[in-house]
């Protein structure tokens, strides 16, 4: 029996990630319903059914009242109970997978609660240590028209892909109201980028966005990218087709991810090693 995709679905707050996961079930109902699992704690609602929701385990106003927490403090506090117990969801996913083809994964609205926390780490690499595994990362075609935030998301962008080593695909999202093709001349064109940033006044800014620029055009040729509309449906097609060949791709990164468990785990049996040897000679001086 195959093994279901992971969705992990990314992004800057107020990109449309749960709007784009909403309508990203809607559109793989066809391919079988998709199993759906909600991490944002503090979501007050979701547009769609979650198979399993973080918030049914974890009170995030609790754990805020309980620990003395600010917001960002008390999402990252409840993702880490929740990870505790994840390896119960993985178990869940692996009976899902006579029903259902894909997971996917809605995301805290704070990207870097996830991206750069413990729990978020664990997550991810447990995920893809046991299924196929890709990254969505969702942008706002409409924020993105201002050179300095398309460069500030595609060095987020950057920075995930490098850190996950996963199979990773850009969304532009909300094309209904700006289309994203100034995003993919962007990318491809360096000279239509540097002309873009003609309205920019030379400080350093402006010169820290060209050279960044220049040092993201590598990252930019291996890029997958589609523009789509969460409202309309526009571009869903394209987007399905590239999930389906970072599926396909995601065997050359599974190695990788193996060899890197077996490493963080070499490691730690090191530095175990070295505290039990630290300790037995204190005990024998």
């Amino acid at each position: 029996m195959p093994n279901p995709a992971c969705i992990i679905v990314l992004g800057m707050a107020g990109a449309g990630k749960t709007s784009f996961v909403s309508k990203l079930i809607s559109k793989l109902q066809n391919t079988g319903k998709p199993y759906v699992i909600n991490l944002d704690p503090a979501c007050k609602e979701t547009p769609y059914s979650a198979n399993i929701d973080i918030r049914d385990t974890v009170n995030y106003k609790e754990v805020m009242k309980q620990y003395n927490l600010g917001p960002n403090g008390s999402i990252v506090t409840s993702l880490n109970l929740f990870t505790t117990k994840f390896g119960q969801v993985i178990e869940l996913i692996r009976k899902a997978s006579k029903e259902h083809s894909y997971v996917i994964f809605d995301t805290p609205g704070q990207i870097e609660v996830f991206t750069w926390s413990a729990s978020g780490s664990i997550i991810t690499e447990a995920l893809a240590s046991e299924f196929p595994t890709i990254i969505i990362y969702t942008v706002d075609t409409v924020r993105s028209v201002s050179p300095a935030t398309f460069m500030s998301n595609m060095l987020y962008a950057c920075s995930i892909l490098y850190k996950t080593k996963l199979p990773f695909i850009i969304v532009m999202n909300k094309i209904d109201v700006v289309e994203h093709n100034y995003a993919i001349e962007w990318m491809h064109d360096f000279m239509a980028f540097q002309d873009a940033l003609e309205n920019m006044e030379n400080d350093y800014t402006y010169s820290l966005i060209c050279s960044m620029s220049l040092a993201l055009d590598e990252f930019y040729s291996h890029l997958k990218c589609c523009g789509v509309s969460s409202v309309t449906g526009d571009g869903f097609d394209e987007c399905l087709k590239l999930v389906e060949t970072a599926v396909d791709e995601y065997e050359r990164y599974r190695l990788s991810h193996q060899l890197t468990m077996l490493l963080h785990f070499d490691i730690m049996l090191i530095r175990y090693c070295i505290t039990i040897f630290t300790l037995v000679s204190k005990e024998l001086e």
